[in-house]
């Protein structure tokens, strides 16, 4: 763990953020009093939806033709 003054670490910001992107923790104090810790972000990806891509199978073929009977019921026709 590297521990830096609020002075120090106004003067060598890129050296500090580079060092917590290798994995270093780094820990800005303000006199003796530790006050902020410099960590990177996660880099992670979104992903929408939680399903398994095929896991609900295939869906209806909405273009296709309807069948005679189908269609009579749509239209309303006995």
């Amino acid at each position: 763990m590297q521990k830096v003054t609020m002075d120090a670490a106004q003067t060598q910001l890129s050296q500090l953020i580079e060092a917590a992107l290798a994995g270093e923790e780094i820990v800005i104090a303000k006199g003796d009093k530790p006050v902020v810790r410099l960590v990177p972000i996660a880099d992670e990806k979104f992903k929408f939806g939680v399903l398994a891509p095929g896991s609900l199978g295939d869906g209806p073929d909405f273009f296709a033709p309807m069948a005679d009977d189908e269609l009579a019921a749509w239209q309303a026709r006995s």
